[in-house]
């Protein structure tokens, strides 16, 4: 009988999880310039706390595996035929117009079959093959980003797990890490990341730190805990990396103070954009981490109204924006209305060129 021809993409496995290339990132937000608010009217909200603006998106099938496909052993017997036949239906169902989605499927059986290469009949699947069907035709249709379908995005040396109801890590996020490695004592300092989401930033810093070494991170999804708590597990950095579930710096009242830096990449997308959002990111991630307010300052004006009470003298923090304009104005608003609490705040760019983050030290 013949045998499927797979991708000769390299593959390293390890007991815990697979390690894959690292696969172009497509699923970014779509970040839409939009005029900010006045600074007395962005200034004069910064003093209420705000509250988390929707529900984390559930489980599209409340009954289904909530595991990482990727994650899960390989325990379904198809048989190779069987197999074929699935894959020249998923093919038949790529739009001349998507010849993306040709890799997506080979990444998907390399993730969902990983013994299938070997010539081995059955296969062993690590979801039944109408499970992957069913997978498939909600990647195709209905937009589903294809991290949410194998449960997993390359992120920096990592392979982050994720799900509905949390957001995907982006790449243009990786630069806060390196960020935080420059500030002296680094190593031994403790850190906070807000807003964790899939823990990826706190896996990465806590994987640089030394022995004394620790990081906080804060979440207000109990989902986003969840999957934060399953990457830290995954990485073993349990010892150096704490979750709390809790918005913002509520959790933090015991490190007040205390704390090297904090990071932070919260929701900044103002609230009218949200529809204009590509269908992968409106439509299937959580508005929870997207929704930033009327305009996209809520959460970063709150971040920046706490920043004093958490961070020890010297202290760093950086905060990603959602770009030049909203760089900008926390960068002048820092700068006269907390000039006495902060020094050294600028605008740095991101790879494309773009205002993307704030920094800061703490006097």
């Amino acid at each position: 009988m013949a045998t499927l021809a797979f991708s000769s993409r390299p593959i390293a496995y390890s007991a815990a999880f697979l390690l894959r290339t690292k696969p172009p990132r497509g699923n970014h937000r779509l970040l839409p310039p939009k005029a900010l608010a006045s600074s007395s009217s962005a200034a004069a909200s910064c003093l209420t706390p705000p509250s988390p603006r929707g529900a984390p998106d559930p489980d599209p099938d409340p009954g289904a595996d909530p595991t990482p496909l990727f994650l899960r052993p390989a325990s379904h017997p198809v048989p190779a035929a069987a197999l074929a036949a699935f894959r020249r239906r998923a093919e038949a169902l790529v739009p001349a117009s998507a010849p993306h989605l040709r890799r997506h499927l080979r990444w998907l059986l390399d993730d969902a079959a990983p013994d299938a290469g070997s010539g081995s009949d059955p296969a062993l699947l690590r979801a039944p093959l109408d499970e992957l069907e069913a997978l498939w035709l909600r990647h195709v249709r209905d937009r589903r980003p294809f991290q949410y379908v194998v449960g997993n995005e390359h992120w920096r040396d990592l392979v982050v797990a994720v799900r509905e109801g949390v957001l995907i890590p982006r790449p243009e996020t990786e630069a806060v890490v390196d960020m935080a490695r420059k500030v002296e004592g680094f190593e031994a300092g403790w850190w906070a990341d807000l807003g964790t989401g899939s823990g990826a930033i706190a896996v990465a810093v806590a994987r640089e730190l030394g022995p004394e070494g620790r990081v906080f991170a804060t979440d207000v999804s109990e989902v986003a805990v969840e999957v934060a708590r399953l990457n830290v597990e995954r990485y073993g950095v349990q010892d150096k990396v704490e979750i709390r579930h809790g918005s913002w710096f509520k959790p933090l009242e015991d490190v007040k103070g205390k704390l090297m830096g904090v990071i932070s990449n919260p929701p900044y997308i103002p609230t009218d954009d949200l529809p204009g959002l590509q269908p992968e990111v409106g439509w299937h991630e959580p508005k929870l981490a997207l929704d930033g307010g009327k305009d996209g300052l809520e959460h970063l004006l709150h971040l920046c109204e706490g920043l004093s009470s958490v961070l020890r003298p010297d202290g760093f923090f950086v905060f990603e924006t959602n770009g030049n304009k909203q760089s900008e104005f926390l960068v002048d608003l820092i700068s006269t209305e907390w000039s006495s609490s902060f020094r050294d705040v600028e605008a740095v760019l991101d790879f494309a060129d773009i205002k993307r983050f704030v920094t800061g030290y703490r006097r």
